[in-house]
């Protein structure tokens, strides 16, 4: 069957369109240069209309009248004169036409001698590592032409370098990760130290293009955010390295803000989270951040290594199953999650084996949040105990099908502390503060295309989900509404986060006994002698084979004592 060609108007209509667009930008660039004089004319009488409104406005009330008597005599002077109505309205354009002149700067063809300075020592600085000594026509070297390495370049306010296109040659080595290390920290220090710079290497085209990263907003507090259940939002990066945005509300203005959302659930390649950082960086924040979101849709168990009370405002909130800061609490807590994993496991396991739904008691999200669990680590190894990290193997290796998610909060000096399965089943990766780059590649796996820099505000940071990309991060401010420090705007917005508080269950009463059965034993009063009960007359054989009965305590007891001798 032959194939039915398409209508003329769909196969031509992409052309015609885009010839329309031509032809309707040409007649307006025409317009425009036409009309060009009256649009300078009619902008020069709205400014000497304003100059007029303005010089009125600003004379006082007792001259106004000298004034319009002086304007008034002017006009009657030049209507009386000769072609004086038309010198007047020649007059009266040509200095609307220079005051409606375009007063903006000509555009410098070229940098200006501190720019030029400054790039050309940015060049020299190059030379040892974009140069060879067998090049017959080097792009790099001492004394050369800068403006063919560096075709495109943008300067800020300050004068320092905000956009820059370097060319290298093909020989340099740009897919090693030393050598790119090399060069990007060699123009991180050359154009200023203080800023983050983002790199994009362009291997085909020997290009490195350097742009400066504008700082992550610090103004956003905890808040509920438009995600569907099994979405968890870590922070908030840059609008270039995602595609999505979330409505925010940042104090009476609502903005647009790209998140970087962690999905855990059945269909998670990251189902467990490890958050490092410095001591003040905010991986506590980020725990309480969390902690807010899972409770919408799941229960929470916390463990507090620090013992500051970091978690208090969550004790005894509906979903919050347990906040232990003592090693027996957090024992006891982590054996009962790996029991619960395992049952929730063999209960799905049945549900499949009989062709049913999974329970609903399995359905329900199960979060297991630590702060700080090397701490009770060294105390375990002191007691004698064992350590709470090796109850955390079950969770971490079957956590994600039965609906368990596990997140771990440590300093970063204590990352060989760990534990081996913590370390190798956490996919998700959060690294907070300052650190080096060495130690943001040994724990996320890859370097960020960011310089880090040294100093950092609370809860700023990189995050890597598996094998993506490594992005920049800032968490949403959720300090602890219980501090004195923290501002009155802040503690509202976690507190009104926080579920109500569970009323406590009322204690279980003893049952009334019988009356058949007899009245219950009653306890001796201060000084009264304990009653003995009175054993049934023995014969006396019988008494003298029985031993004598003392109130005194035995400290070794005999055997069992029979009435046979």
């Amino acid at each position: 069957m032959a194939r039915r060609p398409l209508p003329r108007i769909l196969s031509n209509g992409s052309a015609q369109l885009a010839r329309s667009r031509e032809l309707a930008r040409t007649a307006a660039d025409s317009a425009t240069d036409v009309l060009h004089p009256l649009i300078t004319i009619t902008r020069g009488l709205r400014r000497l209309a304003a100059a007029g409104r303005r010089r009125w406005a600003e004379t006082p009330k007792e001259r106004r009248g000298a004034l319009l008597f002086l304007v008034a005599s002017v006009v009657l002077v030049v209507a009386l004169v000769p072609y004086g109505p038309l010198l007047a309205a020649v007059t009266l354009m040509a200095a609307a036409a220079w005051q409606g002149r375009d007063r903006s700067p000509a555009a410098s063809d070229g940098p200006d001698e501190s720019q030029s300075q400054r790039l050309k020592s940015l060049y020299e600085a190059l030379v040892p590592y974009f140069s060879a000594a067998e090049d017959p026509e080097p792009l790099y070297s001492h004394g050369g032409a800068w403006d063919k390495a560096f075709p495109t370049y943008a300067f800020d306010g300050g004068g320092r370098i905000s956009q820059l296109v370097v060319r290298y040659p093909a020989y340099f080595t740009d897919g090693e990760a030393e050598s790119r290390a090399r060069i990007e920290h060699l123009l991180a220090a050359k154009s200023g130290r203080g800023r983050e710079y983002h790199f994009t290497w362009d291997e085909e085209g020997n290009q490195l293009t350097v742009g400066v990263l504008l700082p992550l907003p610090v103004d956003i507090a905890a808040q509920r955010f438009v995600t569907t259940p099994g979405e968890t939002v870590l922070g908030f990066t840059d609008p270039s390295r995602v595609q999505r945005t979330l409505p925010l509300t940042c104090g009476e203005q609502q903005r647009d803000v790209p998140p970087v959302v962690w999905r855990t659930g059945l269909r998670s390649t990251e189902p467990h989270l490890l958050a490092l950082g410095q001591p003040g960086s905010g991986t506590s924040t980020l725990l309480r951040s969390i902690a807010l979101q899972a409770l919408q849709h799941g229960d929470v168990v916390i463990v507090d290594g620090g013992g500051t009370g970091e978690y208090a405002c969550l004790t005894g909130r509906d979903g919050v199953l347990a906040v232990e800061a003592g090693l027996a609490g957090v024992t006891a807590s982590l054996e009962w999650a790996a029991t619960e994993t395992e049952r929730r496991l063999i209960a799905a396991n049945q549900a499949h084996q009989a062709g049913d739904p999974p329970p609903d008691d399995t359905k329900r999200p199960l979060w297991i949040l630590l702060d700080r669990p090397t701490a009770f680590t060294h105390l375990a190894t002191a007691d004698g105990r064992k350590d709470p990290q090796s109850l955390l193997q079950v969770p971490l290796r079957h956590g994600r099908p039965a609906n368990v998610t596990v997140v771990v909060a440590d300093q970063l000096d204590s990352l060989d502390a760990l534990s081996e399965p913590v370390r190798r089943h956490t996919r998700a990766r959060v690294v907070l503060g300052p650190a080096m780059a060495e130690q943001l590649e040994s724990v996320l796996g890859a370097p960020p295309h960011t310089t880090p820099i040294d100093e950092l505000p609370p809860g700023r940071g990189y995050a890597r989900l598996g094998n993506g990309p490594v992005h920049r991060l800032q968490v949403p401010a959720t300090p602890n509404p219980y501090d004195d420090a923290t501002p009155d705007a802040l503690c509202e917005a976690v507190l009104d986060l926080l579920p109500p508080r569970t009323p406590p269950a009322d204690g279980e009463t003893i049952p009334e006994q019988d009356q058949s059965e007899g009245e219950p034993e009653r306890a001796p009063a201060e000084g009264e002698p304990e009653s003995v009960p009175v054993a049934p007359e023995a014969s006396e054989s019988e008494r003298e084979a029985m031993p004598v009965l003392t109130k005194e305590p035995m400290q070794n007891p005999g055997p069992v004592l029979t009435k046979e001798k």
